[in-house]
């Protein structure tokens, strides 16, 4: 089947994968929300257990997709995994040391005479709720304003500044759409808090919290957004491959492309209406209206980096070493077997879908905790 597909089909195929795994990415992290709000609900010992006891049975979901997004990258596009994770290496080394610092606070927050004592294993896990979002945000942000790289003619990437990536961290835009993730996911770890439990006590704190960091969120979001629809764009010669800069290119873009547009609209409509739910009418059931938006909206953002001839990881330094899908993608043949691999994409979600239903069919609170044979 994919071998009679064009090579320039195969490279616009993997980078919808790689975009639907970072938009389901970005919906995960609900478990870094959740676990940043942990001392802002948990004000007692027990309702600290019941919000790790629930954002616990998920954490494991959103670290795998981190890995199988990583994976993905690194097998359709290994020149921006040269690139990226090469050059910049000091804030992904962060963000995967935050997650491993995840997974064993986890384990060992709530085993008798663990070594460091449960506080330090809660503030852990904060520290990822807090940094993981931010960077990963800032991260992306960058693949709207460049980062300061080379490539040579042999493909050889060369990062061009000391900080080694921690430099995106100090960019106003890109932070902000690292703050805009955050209270995103902050946002929809209340809600899912929300549809886990029916502790009176949380449930007060957390449609408190929504209207705070919807407040936080909105203007962060609505600022990165102004600022990469109104600057210009890196566009590529489609006859060529020169880069150069184009006026209103990511406006543009949504333009050309109406279906990315309707999904962009559709997604922040979404978001913005499990938000209402929340504030006005108290909804349980907002956390599918706002992981869905966040999958439309990152998903839009990606083809607007990617598509209609755009460079998806421009440089600064140099223009036309900027990275698109077409020059820094696996051969033919590569991409062809991997799509092969691919279409066990619906099973892997039908999984995922089984084990989020097994593990949530009953609500978590103070006295559901004594049956619990593992408490986190």
């Amino acid at each position: 089947m994919f071998n009679e597909i064009s090579y320039e089909f195969l490279q616009q195929y993997w980078w919808f994968i790689v975009a639907l795994l970072a938009a389901v990415l970005v919906f995960l992290m609900f478990v870094q929300g959740l676990q940043s709000l942990l001392w802002q609900l948990g004000k007692t010992q027990t309702e600290r257990t019941i919000i790790l006891n629930i954002s616990g049975k998920k954490w494991e979901l959103g670290f795998t997709t981190l890995v199988t997004f990583g994976g993905a990258f690194f097998a359709s596009f290994p020149l921006f995994y040269a690139t990226s994770f090469g050059g910049a290496y000091w804030v992904w080394m962060i963000i995967l040391f935050t997650f491993i610092v995840q997974a064993v606070s986890y384990e060992f927050r709530s085993k008798m005479n663990n070594f460091l004592g449960s506080k330090i294993y809660e503030l852990f896990l904060i520290i990822n709720g807090f940094v993981a979002p931010v960077l990963i945000g800032t991260a992306v942000a960058t693949f709207f304003t460049g980062s300061a790289f080379s490539v040579d003619m042999m493909n050889i990437p060369r990062w061009q500044h000391s900080l080694q990536g921690l430099e995106a961290a100090f960019s106003l835009t890109n932070l902000s759409l690292g703050l805009a993730v955050l209270f995103l996911v902050r946002i929809m770890g209340s809600q899912f808090l929300i549809k886990s439990t029916d502790e009176k006590s949380l449930l007060e704190k957390c449609f408190k919290q929504i209207k705070i960091d919807a407040s936080l969120f909105l203007p962060f979001f609505l600022f990165f957004v102004f600022k990469i629809f109104l600057n210009d764009g890196f566009a590529v010669d489609s006859a060529t491959g020169i880069v150069s800069m184009e006026r209103f290119k990511y406006l543009n873009n949504l333009i050309d492309m109406p279906i990315v547009l309707i999904l962009f609209l559709v997604g922040v409509l979404l978001v913005l209406y499990s938000i209402y739910l929340s504030v006005f009418k108290n909804s349980t059931k907002s956390l599918w209206f706002s992981g869905l938006g966040t999958v439309f909206t990152v998903l839009s953002l990606f083809f607007i980096t990617g598509l209609n001839n755009t460079a998806y990881y421009p440089s600064t330094f140099d223009l036309q070493s900027s990275l698109t899908i077409y020059n820094s993608s696996s051969s033919e043949y590569t991409l062809t077997a991997m799509s092969y691999v691919s279409l066990f994409i619906p099973v892997v979600i039908f999984y995922v879908w089984y084990v989020w239903k097994a593990m949530s069919k009953q609500k978590v609170n103070a006295d559901s905790l004594k049956n619990e044979s593992h408490t986190y």
